[in-house]
């Protein structure tokens, strides 16, 4: 049998991993933890022989030694980044680490349109004041999107999916990429731009890069100032890949038309809790929720019945991978 320690689970983590092993209670055992993985806590892995982990746990050097002390074999992240784990440091432990490359490309890339619709149609205080019997419009107004130029950066399955969506919409769909797919942009009535006249054309930009040490911040004030002003910047790829300090000075100065974002580069603690009852210790994300061009989701992007199926079924099947010592999921294995 093998025993999975399951660290920062919800109700849908709990639902959805239970589903994809069920039948298999014998072969795999879940144990659902509601905290995240830290050094200080991966004491709670013990009798483990592998650990499944999300977005927010952080799988350094000192965590992922203490894992290999207690017997781990496998440290499954229920998700496709991975820039929260020190590949090197398991690869020298010689812990195995998979994720899952691929869950429903459109949970996302829909998500990301809905905020832009939602921000553009100022559809969130809409909802707000009429809730309060405020049935005025005033302030409310809007902008058509068909005729815009949308940027996309990255131009991977999600980014493909809402490059396809916005051209839909009757809008000018431009993409950087560094690996960029010609046939792909011809099919699509897409036009790959080089990173500089992306800026300064696009009235809308959305991101779909992974954060990497080369896209650390590459939304800084550099990059910000050379934006057309009025731009929608849209995010649900990973915080980090946008400078909060150099995004609220250029709110501020009212630079940007509108910021949605799915990720925030300090949500770890904040984003995915129940803090209502609290007082919200970060001062950048309380700064970023007074402006009334900025809607933020709380990394829910992912959040779907299919998305949800899809990384459940890529975990499992590595889990019962390991408890048979067969090869694991294709394209899952990063270590």
């Amino acid at each position: 049998m093998v025993t999975v320690a399951i660290f920062d689970t919800k109700p849908y983590d709990r639902e959805a991993l239970s589903a994809g092993v069920a039948g298999e209670k014998d072969a795999i055992n879940l144990r659902f933890l509601e905290f995240r993985l830290t050094a200080a806590t991966a004491a709670a892995a013990a009798g483990a022989d592998a650990v499944c982990v999300f977005v927010n746990d952080q799988l350094d050097s000192a965590c992922l030694e203490r894992l290999s002390q207690l017997g781990v074999r496998l440290v499954a992240l229920r998700c496709t980044g991975y820039n929260n784990v020190d590949l090197t440091a398991a690869r020298s432990l010689g812990l195995i680490v998979t994720r899952v490359p691929l869950y429903s490309p459109y949970a996302v890339a829909e998500h990301a349109v809905a905020l832009l619709l939602c921000l553009n149609r100022q559809i969130h205080r809409a909802y707000a004041r009429v809730r309060e019997l405020n049935f005025s419009l005033k302030g409310l107004v809007g902008h058509d999107l068909h005729g815009m130029t949308a940027g996309i950066i990255g131009t991977g399955k999600i980014g493909r999916v809402v490059a396809r969506i916005l051209h839909g919409f009757g809008m000018v769909v431009v993409a950087y990429d560094p690996l960029p797919d010609s046939a792909w942009a011809a099919r699509e009535g897409v036009s790959y731009v080089d990173s500089l006249t992306l800026s300064t054309i696009s009235d809308v930009i959305s991101l779909h890069i992974p954060l990497t040490q080369e896209t650390y911040h590459i939304i800084g004030t550099e990059a910000l100032n050379r934006m057309k002003p009025g731009v929608i910047l849209v995010n649900v790829s990973r915080g980090a890949l946008i400078d909060t300090s150099a995004l609220i000075n250029a709110l501020k100065s009212g630079r940007l038309g509108g910021v949605a974002l799915d990720v925030y580069e300090e949500e770890e603690g904040v984003f995915l809790e129940d803090l209502s009852g609290e007082v919200l210790q970060d001062d950048q994300l309380a700064r970023l929720l007074t402006f009334p061009n900025v809607l933020i989701t709380a990394h829910q992007a992912f959040l779907t019945e299919e998305a949800l199926t899809d990384i459940a079924t890529t975990t499992t099947a590595n889990l019962r991978a390991l408890a048979a010592g067969t090869s694991l999921i294709e394209g899952s294995r990063l270590v």
